[in-house]
C-alpha cells in the first residue's frame, strides 16, 4: 500500500484514503449518519452524529484492521495475526482473522472489560493476559511474532491502520456534502491518536476548512498536552477513568505530526461529563455507547468546545461495554 511505512513520518493521502474505502466495502458497513433535534436545540448548532458502535465488531476499529489484514500475503496470512489491545482494536482484529480464515492472537491487560476479553475469544483469537505493571506488551507481541510468523498489527501507530481509520473521515465529508452542508468543525476520541490522525485527514481532503478537536479523558490527555507543547508529551495518568479505550499516555510517533499538522486543538472531559453523554445517548438517541466512544459527544455537551451557530460531526466511536457498568451510568444522576 505504501512505499513509507518504515518513515517516521507518514500521511494518508486521498488516492490511499480512496484504496481502501474500497478495499474494505465488502467487509465494513456504511454507517449512518444521525441528527438530534434536542441535541441541536441544547448546544445551538447543528450537529452530525456518526454512531460506529454500529459498525461490525463494535467499533470504528474495524476499519484500520480490515485494511491492514487484506493486505497481508499468502504467507503473512498463513503465520497470522498478533495485536494487543485494551480491547477493540483485539475485537475488531478477531473478527477480521475470523472471516478471512487466519490465525489471530490478542495480548490484553488484565483489567480489560470482561465484555471485551469474552468477544474476542467468541471470535475464536486467542487470548493472553498480561500484567501491564510488570510486562511491556509490545515486547511480548515481538517475541510470538518472532516464534510464530505473525504479523504485529499495532492498534493505531501503523500506517496501514491509520489510513483504514481515515476511511471514517472521508465517509462523514461524503454523508455531509450529500445532505448539502460543510463542516464548521468535527469532534474525534482519542487514545494513541489512530483515529484522530487518520479521520483528519478523510476529513480535510474533502473539506479543508473543518476545524478537527481530538478528545481525551481527564488526565489522560497526552494529544491535548503534545499539541500544546508543539512536541510529544506523556500525560500524568493521575487517577483512573472510566473510559478504559482511551488510556494510552502519549501519543504516537506516526500519529502525532499528522495531528499537529492537522488539528485545531485537543481539548478533555471528565467522567462525569462522559456519563452524562452515555445517558444522553441512550435516552435521546437509543444508542449503547460506551464511555470511550462518548467523549467527542461529551465534549459538546460540556462546552469544552464553541460550537454555536456552526455545523459540527461527532463520533461515537464504539459500543462494547459491560452491561453492569452500563446500567450503572444509566443510573447515575447525569
Amino acid at each position: 500500500m505504501v512505499d513509507n511505512a518504515t518513515e517516521s513520518h507518514f500521511e494518508p493521502t486521498k488516492a490511499l484514503i480512496d484504496e481502501a474505502r474500497r478495499r474494505i466495502a465488502p467487509f465494513a458497513i456504511r454507517t449512518p449518519i444521525i441528527e438530534s433535534d434536542a441535541l441541536n436545540r441544547l448546544i445551538s448548532a447543528r450537529v452530525f452524529l456518526k454512531p460506529e458502535n454500529l459498525q461490525r465488531s463494535g467499533s470504528f476499529k474495524l476499519r484500520g484492521a480490515l485494511n491492514r489484514a487484506l493486505q497481508l500475503d499468502a504467507t503473512a496470512r498463513e503465520g497470522g495475526i498478533v495485536a494487543w489491545s485494551s480491547g477493540n482494536h483485539g475485537i475488531a482484529i478477531s473478527y477480521v482473522a475470523k472471516e478471512l480464515g487466519i490465525k489471530a492472537t490478542v495480548l490484553m491487560p488484565q483489567e480489560a472489560p470482561r465484555t471485551k476479553i469474552d468477544s474476542v475469544r467468541r471470535n475464536g483469537a486467542i487470548v493472553q493476559l498480561y500484567d501491564k505493571t510488570r510486562e511491556v506488551r509490545e515486547e511480548i507481541g515481538a517475541r510470538i511474532a518472532q516464534e510464530t510468523g505473525a504479523v504485529i498489527v499495532p492498534p493505531y501507530d501503523d500506517p496501514y491502520v491509520m489510513t483504514g481509520q481515515a476511511t471514517l473521515g472521508a465517509e462523514i465529508s461524503d454523508q455531509v456534502a450529500e445532505i448539502g452542508c460543510w463542516l464548521d468543525a468535527a469532534l474525534f476520541p482519542c487514545s494513541g491518536g489512530g483515529l484522530v490522525a487518520g479521520a483528519a485527514c478523510g476529513v480535510r481532503s474533502a473539506m479543508p476548512g473543518t476545524a478537527i478537536y481530538s478528545v481525551e479523558p481527564q488526565h489522560f490527555d497526552g494529544m491535548a498536552l503534545s499539541l500544546a507543547a508543539g512536541e510529544r508529551r506523556t500525560a500524568l495518568c493521575d487517577g483512573t477513568s472510566i473510559c478504559d479505550a482511551l488510556l494510552v499516555p502519549t501519543p504516537g510517533e506516526l500519529t502525532y505530526p499528522v495531528c499537529r499538522d492537522h488539528l485545531a486543538g485537543g481539548v478533555t472531559v471528565s467522567d462525569p461529563d462522559v456519563v452524562r453523554a452515555v445517558h444522553f445517548a441512550y435516552r435521546e438517541l437509543k444508542l449503547v455507547v460506551e464511555p470511550g466512544g462518548a467523549v467527542a459527544l461529551a465534549a459538546v455537551l460540556a462546552g469544552k468546545v464553541d460550537v454555536k451557530g456552526k455545523t459540527v460531526a461527532i463520533v461515537l466511536s464504539g459500543g462494547n461495554v459491560d452491561a453492569e457498568k452500563f446500567a450503572s451510568y444509566l443510573t447515575t444522576q447525569a
